[in-house]
């Protein structure tokens, strides 16, 4: 994909979300949780890991040429310790996490995702 269009995509997911932020101030966010991936459709799960994937593209596009150090941002560090990873394998891991883990469904799905499978894979590039 062209930087042209990854900037063009990540202006109008950025747009969107603004939307969606705007309708979610009254409100916080929830923290997705184990308790809500295990519930959820593997559709639902799926949207749940694009919409973190589009989130780095749009930091991505945004940093250019000039992306930050590991210090600054933790951006990096994900993108390499998820290397090789696709939205199915990290949702199948997630899901086989979280089955074996029954005791942890309140953990956030985030967490999971940065030590259960981002820092294993950031000691498989070192």
């Amino acid at each position: 994909m062209t930087t042209r269009l990854r900037l063009h995509m990540a202006v109008i997911v950025a747009c969107l979300a603004g939307v969606a932020w705007g309708s979610a101030v009254a409100e916080e966010v929830p923290l997705i949780t184990g308790e809500h991936w295990v519930k959820s459709t593997d559709q639902m799960k799926k949207a749940y890991l694009i919409g973190m994937a589009n989130m780095v593209l749009i930091e991505t596009a945004y940093e250019g040429s000039n992306p930050p150090s590991d210090a600054q941002s933790i951006l990096p560090r994900m993108v390499k310790g998820l290397r090789g990873q696709t939205l199915d394998s990290v949702r199948e891991a997630l899901d086989k996490w979280y089955a074996s883990h029954p005791d942890q469904l309140q953990r956030p799905v985030v967490e999971t995702i940065w030590f259960e499978l981002v820092v294993p894979g950031l000691k498989k590039t070192s």
